[in-house]
């Protein structure tokens, strides 16, 4: 019989073979009953909520002997999210006001949560309605009384396929048997994907219609670095992949043995592997690569996902837990990034026909300054707890820079004024992505203490092509000459002031472009944490001194093409 072959997207890698075991977890949709004690059917909601309470604390701590306490601490989101105020009070309210079942109650208050985050633009905040459903579907089964299905208990070598799996689901996985799971649905942001990559079990997601076209029991080779599956495998494939998983496994060895060593070239230059982060839940991953540091916080996630902006005091307590668990390890926390593709309903900014250009980021921060104060305020509030740096983005004047640090000027003199310890060591710096910046980087170098360049906008500002519109996809080119010159000219400004210069964009984790920019004199590569162990090795193996002088040749071609062929040739040698 011929196998089948199914792609899907790489969301843990690695490479596995077992047999397939088809997971349902069916949505428990709850009906709609009056109720005349609202008091009872309120205690009742209570009751359940404190049972689900009750569970996912067992998950937490189960996941932290397992895995440690970074690890776990997606679960104590999932407590906070499951005792969010918003969400009690709101289903008590309709409880109330409605008289009806606890149960519909709340199906309907966490319908209208997820459906607000599923609209969400940003990826990430879109698999957060996955978090919201896993809590208060829990929730609902202990009010409906039907049983929440778990995948406890399998015996034997398996591979998991569902439409979906929730972050509880892949925590009580047991590795001893599962090799790895494939769901439907899913995308490498979503918490099961985190929690695969934490759990180091491969996992490949965005497999339409998978349960239809896999038996149970059926065999299933799935190489979750590619995300390939191939249900029903011949004999030369499964010799082939029996090969491929020895490989895989071998390497994957190798470079754990990184994970403690310093960055530092093949010709003994030190440089600075750091890792970019959306939450306190990544920082897990951050130190199990041996990160040398943060080297973007994008705070606008704390904004994002929630009816009202965060409290000082709440932030406070975020960037502290940052802070402190890099144990004096460098922190680049970006200010608040909002606008172009990143939206808050509560704010209710005005609609703009072009927001990539226009009222976002530090712009937006500049014109409303009580928001802008609050964040600063508990950036400096939190500094004690580490090394903090404070990172400004989209700035494309002098004077929106001097403003910014004006007003964290005047933020600081307030809080030691009312003896609040402050770090003497915060560090400020600003985000090159606007070709002016890069341009006027002399006179910005004069006034800050760090560059870090964000590869990600300023390619598609240099080329006009925005990078989210598939027809102009093509002008999205990393490796373009212009875009290199702008790069050296931001590295040669710091340079001659005396300061350092990182890169926080994609460009900072890949491959061709690592030693390009080695050899321009980047000091500071901030990535995904996954991609912090294959830069350290590579870094390894290159001479900064060589690639000056490739990096200098690549600055006189013309194309893309002729870039990447050159960094191609030079690495094979």
């Amino acid at each position: 019989m011929k196998s089948e072959h199914i792609t899907g997207v790489a969301a843990s890698p690695g490479i596995a073979i077992a047999k397939a075991f088809k997971f349902t977890n069916t949505e428990i949709r709850p009906t709609k009953t009056t109720i005349t004690d609202t008091e009872k059917e309120t205690d009742r909601f209570r009751a359940a909520v404190e049972q689900a309470k009750q569970d996912i604390e067992q998950i937490r701590q189960l996941t932290e002997q397992r895995l440690g306490a970074q690890k776990a601490e997606i679960f104590e989101a999932h407590i906070f999210l499951l005792m969010d105020p918003d969400l009690i009070d709101n289903t008590i309210d309709k409880i109330s006001d409605e008289k009806i079942n606890a149960e519909y109650a709340l199906h309907e208050v966490a319908s209208l949560v997820i459906g607000m985050l599923q609209e969400m633009d940003n990826e990430m905040l879109r698999e957060r309605a996955a978090d919201v459903k896993d809590v208060t579907g829990r929730v609902i089964a202990y009010l409906t009384g039907k049983p929440y299905a778990t995948l406890t208990g399998i015996s034997e070598e398996t591979i998991i396929v569902a439409n979906d799996l929730t972050p509880s689901d892949t925590a009580q996985l047991d590795l001893n048997y599962i090799r790895g799971f494939i769901t439907e649905i899913g995308s490498r942001t979503s918490h099961s994907a985190i929690m695969a990559r934490s759990l180091e079990l491969p996992a490949v997601v965005g497999t339409e219609s998978l349960l239809n076209r896999v038996e149970n029991g059926a065999t299933i080779i799935m190489d979750a670095t590619e995300g390939r599956i191939i249900i029903d495998p011949t004999n030369e494939e499964l010799f082939e992949y029996e090969e491929k998983k020895r490989q895989y496994e071998e390497r994957r060895a190798q470079l754990k043995l990184l994970a403690e060593q310093p960055s530092v070239s093949a010709d003994g230059v030190h440089v600075e592997l750091a890792a970019n982060i959306g939450s306190v839940e990544d920082v897990a991953k951050v130190l199990e690569n041996g990160a040398d540091g943060i080297g973007l916080f994008r705070t606008e996630f704390i904004y994002m996902g929630r009816k009202n902006f965060p409290t000082e005091e709440e932030q406070v307590q975020i960037y502290k837990h940052v802070l402190s668990k890099l144990e004096g390890k460098r922190v680049v926390i970006r200010t608040l990034d909002i606008g172009g593709d990143k939206e808050l309903d509560y704010l209710e900014l005005p609609k703009e026909s072009n927001p990539f250009l226009g009222l976002r980021a530090l712009r937006l921060c500049l014109s409303r300054e009580d928001i802008f104060r609050t964040q600063l305020r508990a950036l400096l509030r939190a500094s004690t707890a580490g090394k903090l740096n404070i990172m400004f983005p989209m700035i494309a004047v002098l004077s929106e820079l001097r403003e910014a640090k004006r007003i964290l000027a005047e933020e600081k003199a307030k809080l030691l004024a009312e003896g609040v310890a402050v770090s003497e060591d915060i560090e400020v710096g600003m985000m090159i992505e606007i070709p002016a910046a890069a341009l006027n980087a002399d006179a910005f170098a004069k006034e800050v203490d760090f560059f870090s360049i964000g590869t990600n906008d300023l390619i598609q500002y240099t080329m006009a092509a925005d990078r989210m519109n598939e027809a102009v996809a093509y002008l999205y080119q990393p490796y373009h000459p212009s875009i290199l010159r702008l790069v050296q000219m931001v590295i040669k400004a710091a340079e001659r002031a005396g300061k350092w210069s990182g890169m926080c964009g994609e460009m900072a984790g890949d491959q061709i472009a690592i030693p390009l920019l080695l050899g321009l004199g980047l000091n500071e590569f901030s990535m995904s944490a996954s991609s912090i162990l294959p830069a350290r090795e590579q870094i390894g193996q290159l001479s900064q001194q060589d690639w000056k002088a490739i990096a200098e040749e690549a600055l006189t071609l013309g194309t893309q093409e002729e870039v990447k062929q050159l960094v191609e040739q030079k690495l094979a040698r």
